[in-house]
């Protein structure tokens, strides 16, 4: 901003307007910087006056996404590597679009951001309106830009993690504020880990689909990260499922780390000093490094959640001295992410020798290719066969999730993994196939959201992502 709208404020929502009816009341901030390094954002269209802000008007809404953008990207510009930029495609800037058509959605897609608006019950919601769903979206664009080997990956898991990155960015972005975190504090006097304003995400969005589809999140939000959700193998769960269920569908399945990741905030801020705004102001930055730290040093796996569980304790040994290591291995075991045996197996000792090799994965740089296997594409009426990047690199730690009774589950393989993936996404009618590709009886579902596309590149068709919706 230009230097004479310095100590100038707008309001904000402190994370969502709230489901109707709305008594909630937005917060002064100040105007935000929205050209900041290292992550600069900005939304597309004209910069309303500042002050110009009554809620329910464009003008408040165009401020309250730019608040949001800027405090979840101030939030991940302090922890990740200082070179981080946004992925080529997006340019220096991540652009928004606060309202791109009519939907109960919103997207990141490699180029920015984009927001919609959909009618329920006679009521008008703005996805972008929520601190929620601007921070979610603004996650996807984090992880892509500090780990875009993920973004192609056919997994279930991996997918679902990008989902999870999403709602954690919602949860740490939200405790940036001092007046959310006291409020949190009084609503759950210090057990972060039960249902709040902290764990509910996105409850104007959530509530608006309720009206159309009751069944398809939670009563009470979008989705709740205060949840008892356990690891399953996603490739043996059904594609779809109702909120109160878990499928292998990215979003539903994202709430077992989700879960855990809540747990481990909760169990970071008891170990503070303080039970205050400040220890918990302190626990999120803490939880937040960690997580940073294993997302970047853990190999792309079938077992995807697993490795990453491990490395967050890893780097807990390395930055903290174990400090976290207790809050992490109960929850993550109280999810099922890891087994008991695997959480115990990870000692300092197991750790140490692979330091080396961690630091290094973790320096900026090129990141070596994952496999790729061809499928046919006869099976979904599309010509030819396509390729598909496959979860391929080996494990660094030998730990897995926690098997239905007793024990570890075994990883299943990349190729299974891969196709599974690839056969829930035809179920779910995820898949853009050109004209031209199409056999007489193509799966063709023109009435969902199209995350991936079967394109040509260099005379053979390929799978890939177009879009986190």
């Amino acid at each position: 901003m230009a230097s004479n709208d310095a100590g100038k404020t707008i309001r904000a929502w402190e994370d969502d307007p709230g489901a109707p009816p709305n008594n909630r009341t937005p917060i002064p901030r100040p105007l935000p910087e929205m050209d900041r390094k290292p992550l600069s954002v900005g939304i597309r269209g004209a910069v309303p006056a500042a002050g110009s802000d009554a809620v329910g008007s464009a003008e408040f809404r165009y401020w309250t996404a730019a608040e949001a953008l800027r405090r979840g990207a101030d939030l991940w510009g302090a922890v990740v590597p200082n070179t981080t930029s946004w992925h080529s495609t997006v340019g220096p800037v991540l652009l928004a679009g606060l309202d791109e058509g009519r939907d109960f959605n919103a997207f990141y897609d490699r180029h920015g951001l984009s927001f919609f608006h959909g009618t329920a019950a006679g009521v008008t919601v703005f996805s972008g309106e929520s601190a929620d769903v601007v921070c979610h979206e603004l996650g996807h664009a984090v992880l892509d830009a500090i780990r875009p080997q993920l973004w192609d990956t056919a997994s279930a898991e991996v997918a679902a993690f990008h989902e999870s990155f999403g709602d954690m960015s919602a949860l740490l972005s939200a405790l940036q504020l001092d007046s959310f975190r006291n409020k949190v504090l009084m609503e759950t006097g210090g057990g972060l880990s039960q249902s709040s304003s902290l764990s509910r995400l996105a409850e104007q969005l959530g509530w608006a689909i309720r009206q159309r589809a009751p069944q398809a999140v939670d009563p009470d939000c979008l989705r709740n990260a205060a949840n008892d959700f356990f690891y399953h193998d996603p490739v043996t769960l059904r594609s779809n499922a109702p909120a109160s269920q878990l499928s292998s569908e990215p979003h539903s399945f994202s709430r077992v780390f989700t879960g855990a990741f809540l747990r481990i905030l909760a169990g970071i801020f008891q170990a503070q000093q303080t039970s205050d705004s400040a220890g918990l102001d302190q626990a999120s930055a803490d939880a937040g490094q960690l997580l940073v730290h294993a997302i970047l040093e853990a190999p792309v796996v079938p077992g995807y959640y697993s490795q990453v569980a491990a490395h967050m304790i890893a780097a807990d040994d390395a930055l903290f001295n174990g400090r976290y290591g207790p809050a992490l291995r109960s929850a993550f075991v109280r999810h099922g992410v890891l087994s008991p045996v695997a959480a115990t197996s990870l000692t300092s000792e197991e750790i140490a020798p692979h330091r080396d090799a961690m630091a290094a994965a973790a320096t900026p740089g090129v990141q070596p290719a994952l496999p790729e296997i061809r499928i046919s594409g006869e099976q979904y009426g599309i010509t030819g066969s396509f390729t598909v990047q496959v979860p391929g690199q080996p494990a660094r730690f030998r730990v897995a999730g926690a098997a239905p009774d007793i024990g570890s589950l075994e990883p299943g393989n990349g190729e299974r993994v891969a196709t599974s993936f690839v056969e829930d996404l035809f179920r779910q009618g995820r898949v853009q196939v050109a004209t031209a590709m199409r056999t007489a009886v193509a799966l063709v579902d023109e009435q969902t959201v199209k995350t991936h596309e079967i394109t040509e590149q260099n005379g053979a068709q390929r799978l890939i992502r177009r879009l986190f919706d």
